[in-house]
């Protein structure tokens, strides 16, 4: 038997009434369902703004909201207008913070295979920041030839495995990312870079992966790179991203301050003098954001298993299959009630393996209608989302002070036939 839902998995702004019913931004949530529809995507807007100022005060200028968590006009313009520049990984990614108003020379520009015509849009727009990944890409930007150099980083491969879950691990020697530091290749590219005219190298940039709770993974990377950096004399070092957030019961992270304030010490201790920035996405995201669903059947085995389906599933939450990422689940209409039930949630698509939580606990009377949220939702949930069995993908709300507004409405048929020829 499980208790009530961990407030600690709940958006900044999260209510529940007297009668157990669960209000975020001022909006209670079950409404919301039924004046929107579900599956529906809901973010704090008050807690992407608090994490997006809590970043920038710990890391000052520079730090970059790794958009790849989640990304819409509406969040583009919202990180800018809290202080943060924004990581980019794709030339699409390029284009909506282009498109949402935010200057090409905020903008920190990723990607392990760019394209020449995503090199092309960069350099064009006045990119902030490009990261160098591969030999391959010095040739294709001595090609493209800017008329003026791109200020860049290197990115390093340092040899740091951190704990967290192989496929998002990315610092590690085997890995598709950068160039490798134990092997040479970092230097050679620092020097290759340097003697282009179309680069100014100010900085090194490292990610050692995702989802990582243990600081002390962090202070790692700087020993790894320590020595490295203080060589090539950038006057930038960009730690990336990475940081992890609770998900269920029992899980707790470091809060961003916490992680700036190691790594920097970190630096200090290692005297690397270079100013420190980093890439946070799923902390400035992932805690912000539900995903509410209408329970459609409840069908169970006696024995065996009870399955819980709901409107949605791997199409706007591909997580659980990709990672065996686990949730908690609850009743908005209940959220203080204890949850001694035991339930598979299961999304609506043609694959046993749709699970959206494979062992959740909910309240005794769920029932058919009822509307069913998943937490911590915000990060990778909508960016990752598809149209598997041509299933329109939800609308994304912002909630703030009483007031919902829609950022991206939801799709319908006509969206999926769209492109068909």
């Amino acid at each position: 038997m499980a208790g009530p839902l961990p407030r600690n998995v709940l958006p900044d702004s999260a209510v529940v009434d007297g009668a157990g019913r669960l209000s975020v931004g001022g909006r209670d949530l079950v409404e919301l369902a039924d004046e929107l529809g579900t599956p529906l995507f809901v973010y704090d807007e008050a807690h992407l703004r608090a994490r997006a100022r809590e970043a920038v005060a710990a890391f000052g200028d520079g730090v970059a909201y790794a958009s790849k968590a989640f990304l819409c006009k509406a969040m583009a313009a919202l990180a800018h207008e809290e202080g943060m520049w924004i990581d980019v990984a794709t030339g699409g990614e390029l284009a909506v913070a282009l498109a949402a108003g935010v200057p090409a020379g905020r903008l920190v520009l990723h990607g392990n295979n760019k394209s020449v015509a995503e090199l092309q849009a960069a350099v064009d727009a006045g990119i902030g920041r490009l990261v160098v990944d591969s030999f391959d890409e010095l040739d294709r930007i001595d090609a493209i030839g800017p008329t003026q150099p791109v200020p860049a980083y290197i990115r390093v491969t340092p040899g740091v495995e951190a704990h967290t879950h192989e496929y998002v691990m990315t610092g590690q020697v085997d890995s598709k990312f950068g160039f490798g530091l134990a092997s040479g290749d970092a230097a050679a590219a620092v020097q290759r870079a340097r003697k282009s005219t179309a680069l100014d190298v100010v900085g090194v940039h490292a990610h050692i992966g995702s989802q990582i709770f243990l600081l002390h993974s962090f202070e790692k990377e700087i020993e790894a790179l320590a020595q490295f950096v203080r060589d090539a004399g950038v006057r930038e070092l960009c730690i990336g991203g990475g940081l992890g957030v609770a998900y269920v019961e029992g899980e707790s992270a470091p809060t961003i301050t916490e992680w700036a304030e190691t790594v920097i010490g970190a630096c200090r201790a290692a005297g690397v003098d270079a100013k420190v920035t980093a890439e946070p996405g799923r902390a400035i995201a992932a805690t912000a954001g539900l995903t509410l669903y209408r329970v459609g059947t409840i069908k169970e085995i006696p024995g065996v298993r009870t399955y819980l389906s709901v409107d949605g599933g791997m199409s706007d939450n591909p997580r659980p299959v990709l990672y065996g990422s686990g949730y908690e689940a609850f009743l908005p209409r209940a959220t203080a009630a204890d949850r001694p039930r035991g339930v598979s949630v299961v999304g609506k698509h043609c694959e046993s393996g749709d699970m959206v939580v494979r062992d959740a606990a909910v309240p005794a009377d769920v029932a058919v209608g009822d509307v069913l949220c998943t937490p911590v939702t915000g990060a990778y949930g909508h960016s990752m989302a598809s149209n598997y069995n041509k299933v329109p993908r939800p609308a994304v709300v912002f909630v703030r002070e009483g007031e919902a507004r829609v950022v991206v409405r939801r799709e319908n048929h006509d969206d999926l036939l769209r492109l068909d020829l």
